[in-house]
C-alpha cells in the first residue's frame, strides 16, 4: 500500500497536466513481488516525442521527479524493456484492456538461430486454436531493447480468475485438435527452437494506473482514482 501510494502520485500528476499519453499499472500475484506498467506508442518517435514534452512542462517534470525520488526507496531495482507488437503473430488481440482486471504474462526464449521454427510453431498454434476455440486471445510481443535477442511475450488478459480456470480447458480441445502425432511433433519442434519459457500472473491495479476517461466512465467503481 506504500508503493501505491507513491504511484499515485505519478497519476495525480499526469491527470492535472491532462497528458494524452496512459500507462496501466499491474501487480504480481505470482514471483516475486512486483509492479509492472504497461505503456503503448504508435512508434519509437511518438515514445521520444512524448518523453521530450514531459521534460519540457515543467511542472509535472518536477512532480514527477520528486515522486521518482520516493518510489526510488521503496524499490530493490527497475527494469524497462521496448517491445514489438507481432500482429501476425497474434490471436484476436484486445486493444480495449478496460474490462480486464488480470494479465497472463508468457515469456518465450527463442534460440539463435531459431526464429523460422518459432514462426513456424507459432503459425500452428495460432492457426488450430483460431479453428477450434473461438474465445481464445492473445498478444505476441517482441523484445527490441532491455533484455536477451529472441525474446517474446504473449499477453491474454481476463476479466476474472474463472476465466482462467476456464481456460485450462481450452488446452484439452486444443489437444484434441491436433491429435496426439500432431502434439508429438509440435512438442518436438517448440523444444528445438524454445530453450527458456516462464508464466506469470498479474492483477490491474487501478491506483498505479493512468487510464482513459472513458475507461473511468465505464466502471468507476474500479477505474476511479
Amino acid at each position: 500500500m506504500v508503493h501505491e501510494t507513491t504511484e499515485s502520485v505519478f497519476v495525480s500528476a499526469m491527470r492535472k497536466a491532462k497528458w494524452p499519453t496512459n500507462y496501466i499499472g499491474m501487480t504480481s500475484l505470482s514471483g516475486k513481488s512486483r509492479a509492472l506498467f504497461l505503456t503503448s506508442y504508435p512508434s519509437l518517435e511518438a515514445w521520444q516525442k512524448d518523453s521530450d514534452a514531459v521534460q519540457k512542462n515543467e511542472g509535472l517534470s518536477a512532480t514527477t521527479d520528486s515522486a521518482y525520488m520516493a518510489d526510488g526507496a521503496l524499490l530493490d531495482s527497475m527494469d524497462q524493456g521496448v517491445f514489438y507488437f507481432q500482429e501476425e503473430m497474434s490471436l484476436r488481440p484486445r486493444a480495449d484492456l478496460s474490462q480486464f482486471r488480470y494479465m497472463e504474462v508468457s515469456s518465450y526464449h527463442v534460440k539463435p538461430g531459431k526464429e523460422k521454427e518459432w514462426a513456424e510453431v507459432v503459425k500452428i498454434v495460432k492457426t488450430t486454436y483460431e479453428k477450434s476455440i473461438p474465445d481464445a486471445h492473445w498478444g505476441m510481443f517482441e523484445m527490441l531493447y532491455g533484455g536477451e535477442a529472441g525474446t517474446y511475450l504473449v499477453l491474454s488478459g481476463h476479466k476474472s480468475l474463472a476465466e482462467i480456470d476456464q481456460s485450462f480447458g481450452q488446452g484439452k480441445a486444443f489437444e484434441a485438435a491436433v491429435g496426439e502425432e500432431g502434439m508429438k511433433s509440435l512438442d518436438q519442434k517448440f523444444g528445438d527452437c524454445v530453450d527458456v519459457v516462464q508464466h506469470q500472473l498479474f492483477a490491474f491495479n487501478p491506483h498505479m494506473s493512468y487510464v482513459k476517461d472513458e475507461w473511468i466512465k465505464a466502471d468507476p467503481d474500479f477505474w476511479k482514482p
